[in-house]
């Protein structure tokens, strides 16, 4: 128990991914203002990694449209971190015109999810990916690669593990400074998932590794924290737990950061993020989408308030 203790790091950096991966598949569509400020607070919790939006077609992915505007609504906003989803060169052009200075790029460990989410099946993908992320790069851009189904896929069923460290080891072959491992399905459980962590960090490194976790059947947070008893230093959650996935049909919303947060506060790991002011602004951003959030540590925050 000892060793696996301190295998623990004692800080963690949060990625952010509500603005993007949680809006992108909210029925109520969010205006530029309200993203900006959505952003703006959760900067003002103390986040400073956060995705802003994504260059994609607004016809198949609406709440994105306009992140050209808010990313230049944040141009102040020098102290954090605003990377872009790209998924071609099309999208990079327009990250670039619009002043992004880190990608985004991501690649599924399934062939069916790959030619639905991205119309390309795993290799031409990966082709193209390299194409993007290597002009990224002569740009001065840095790139981050998602492996979307590590521990399932919505039409596959069960993905062998071979594929995940394949992709894996492809987007740090191609230049992606860190790979996000995304249980996109939600369906992954601990000792699954740290397998899969310990089988891609043989090959890309521990170090480049992030976690990044969907919540369908209430394992997120525990798969969380086998990845950080792995050492794992760096994980994605959503504030208010929004979105998922519009290609994964059933999945249900990220890790809520608020969740996230209090469990790295009672393990005594510094993240730099307050929880009050995030809990606002999860509250702020449920309210303009008219529904209440999935976290379960706001919803204990905010009960303790009313009996204060």
């Amino acid at each position: 128990m000892t060793d696996l203790l301190a295998a623990i790091p004692a800080e963690v950096r949060i990625v952010e991914v509500g603005p993007r991966d949680g809006l992108q598949n909210e029925a109520t569509i969010l205006d530029v203002e309200n993203r900006i400020a959505l952003i703006r607070g959760l900067a003002a919790a103390g986040l400073r990694t956060i995705e802003p939006g994504a260059f994609v077609r607004p016809d198949l992915v609406p709440a994105m449209a306009g992140t050209e505007d808010v990313l230049a609504g944040l141009r102040d906003l020098q102290q954090v971190r605003l990377p872009v989803l790209v998924p071609n060169r099309r999208g990079l052009r327009s990250a670039v015109d619009a002043g992004a200075t880190e990608i985004a790029v991501f690649a599924a460990a399934s062939e069916t999810f790959s030619q639905r989410n991205g119309g390309a099946g795993m290799d031409e993908t990966m082709a193209r990916l390299d194409e993007v992320v290597a002009k990224a790069k002569s740009q001065g851009l840095a790139a981050r690669g998602y492996v979307s189904c590590i521990a399932g896929c919505p039409y596959e069923g069960e993905v062998p593990l071979e594929q995940v460290v394949k992709v894996t080891e492809a987007l740090i072959g191609i230049g992606c400074t860190e790979i996000s491992l995304g249980d996109t399905t939600g369906t992954g459980t601990p000792r699954q998932i740290a397998g899969i962590v310990q089988a891609c960090a043989a090959s890309a490194g521990l170090e480049n590794l992030a976690i990044h976790a969907h919540d369908t059947m209430g394992q997120a947070l525990a798969n969380v924290l086998a990845a950080l008893e792995l050492g794992v230093r760096t994980v994605d959650s959503s504030v208010a737990g929004l979105g998922g996935c519009p290609f994964a049909p059933g999945a249900a919303g990220n890790l809520a950061t608020e969740d996230l947060v209090f469990m790295l506060d009672g393990m005594g790991i510094r993240h730099g993020v307050d929880l009050d002011r995030l809990v606002l602004a999860g509250e702020t951003v449920t309210a303009l989408l008219g529904h209440q959030g999935a976290s379960r540590a706001a919803q204990g925050w905010r009960k303790r308030q009313l009996r204060a």
